[in-house]
């Protein structure tokens, strides 16, 4: 018998950015069957009432599944296929692949930074074919996309990584990346702000997204720079995806630093200006803290930085780098040294930043959890329904529809997600049902490992992938593994 579940009475907000209304949808199988009102009296042909999962929604909002934008989930979904993480937000497809860093296609024993941010021994997959039949058999509760990683693509095929490509290791380069497009990869992410990428030029880069400009695809980049040189890295950014004829997605904008606090002022008119003339977006995550290696660069004295993980001391796990130096008497950057290879939170940006970003028409919102970390920032917990919580509903900066559709519609969109992002008959049935007036993060700095409140059920794929009905929790677990690999613009 198919699988039917109607969802009534609550308020539909249907992932385009237009109001909501009080309605009704129908699942049946893995499609969106109906949406409408009374829809008990209006089931398709052959299905009976008694054949249906009624959900009473009265007080909660029906929604398509939040995309996250910006994940580095490509291990994870294997390892730890739950993705409770993920799906207790509310999200139903994660794309992986951002920053330059890709599982596919590269196969090593232990990776070296900032590979590892994925984890040491994830690397196995020489094609996104091979890592498509893991997922298979993972059977991960949410859905997977995948951008292939210009820095993972220079660790296969470049000798020198201190150095641009030859023309020969680019060629290898290019071939790599046109058979992961041709398995179905999103598109290409860089990542130059990381040594092993920054010393590849423009010209490395757009050769690689003319390539993917020829599938379709999207170019997403971490900027060479999100600190003085800013304007110069979105210039270079702009160009690259204008030569190539490729849209642009920048990634988690931001302007790091107290010496560029308030310069989203400067970069959002510049991005505008981009928009103009070429297909721009941007995505945010909805915190002042900013996570990744632990980097001396990054290690001003100024700013607090929160050590997420450590392989020689992981005793300092959750400890400031301000109070290690304290106790062992030695200057920051000597304790960042001393910690490396290592992870950690930065308080780089100011509110005012955050907010002007995520308030932008072009802004996604991604998570950018590290899900390896020891002791992660509260984004992998909790960015979704912060948005919700803090910059819906406390602060009003946006409308809960609005709100929505930078979490599902615009993303969806963005990223060649086919029939999805959407509550629309005949579209993939990922579904959440939320409770607007409760919906908030429960994860902070200190306790980063915390189930959100108010996202009552999460449908991936038409099947009930998570479940919560208690306000302790108590109900709280995941159910169905539904979720597949979405291949570029495929049904």
């Amino acid at each position: 018998m198919t699988r039917a579940t109607l969802l009534e009475n609550g308020l539909v907000i249907d992932g385009t950015g237009a109001s909501g209304w009080t309605g009704d949808v129908l699942l049946v199988g893995d499609r969106i069957a109906a949406v409408g009102k009374n829809l008990r009296h209006q089931l398709p042909e052959g299905l009976a009432l008694q054949e249906v999962s009624c959900v009473d929604c009265t007080g909660l909002a029906i929604t398509p599944g939040f995309v996250d934008v910006h994940t580095h989930d490509d291990a994870i979904v294997l390892k730890h296929p739950d993705m409770l993480p993920k799906v207790s937000q509310g999200i139903t497809t994660v794309i992986g692949g951002n920053c330059g860093i890709s599982l596919a296609p590269f196969v090593v024993e232990q990776s070296a930074p900032p590979l590892n941010l994925l984890g040491a021994d994830s690397f196995r997959f020489d094609s996104v074919q091979s890592y498509e039949r893991a997922v298979m058999d993972a059977r991960p509760a949410v859905n997977v996309a995948v951008l292939i990683g210009h820095t993972t693509l220079r660790f296969a095929c470049v000798g020198d990584l201190s150095r641009a490509a030859s023309a020969s290791e680019l060629d290898a380069m290019c071939a790599l990346l046109t058979r992961c497009m041709e398995e179905g990869a999103t598109g290409l992410s860089s990542g130059l702000f990381y040594e092993e990428a920054f010393a590849a030029p423009a010209e490395e880069v757009v050769r690689l997204a003319q390539v993917v400009s020829r599938f379709g695809g999207v170019y997403a980049t971490h900027l060479r720079s999100e600190m003085q040189a800013i304007i110069e890295a979105l210039h270079e950014a702009g160009d690259t995806a204008f030569r190539a004829g490729v849209p642009l997605v920048i990634s988690h904008h931001k302007c790091a630093g107290p010496a560029n606090w308030g310069r989203t002022q400067e970069t959002l008119p510049l991005i505008e200006s981009l928009a103009g003339r070429q297909a721009v977006a941007m995505d945010v995550y909805p915190y002042m803290a900013g996570s990744t290696v632990l980097r001396e660069d990054l290690v001003d004295g100024v700013i607090d930085v929160l050590v997420s993980w450590s392989t020689p001391h992981p005793e300092m796990t959750g400890r400031t780098l301000a109070s290690i130096a304290a106790e062992w008497g030695v200057d920051q950057k000597t304790v960042c040294r001393r910690l490396q290879p290592g992870g950690a939170c930065y308080f780089q940006m100011h509110e005012d930043d955050v907010k002007r970003v995520i308030a932008h028409p072009l802004t996604m919102i991604g998570s950018d959890g590290l899900p390896h970390d020891q002791h992660p920032h509260p984004r992998l917990w909790g960015a979704f329904p912060r948005v919700l919580a803090r910059y819906w509903r406390e602060q009003n900066l946006f409308s809960l529809e609005t709100a929505i559709y930078k979490m599902t519609g615009l993303s969806a969109r963005n990223f060649r997600l086919h029939e999805r992002g959407q509550l629309q008959a005949g579209w993939h049935a990922d579904v959440v049902v939320l409770d607007p007036a409760r919906v908030r993060d429960v994860a902070t700095y200190e306790d980063p490992i915390a189930l959100s409140e108010g996202i009552e059920k999460v449908f991936v794929n038409g099947e009930l992938a998570y479940v919560n009905d208690a306000a302790d929790h108590s109900e709280a677990r995941v159910k169905a593994h539904a979720g597949r690999l979405l291949k570029r613009n495929a049904p």
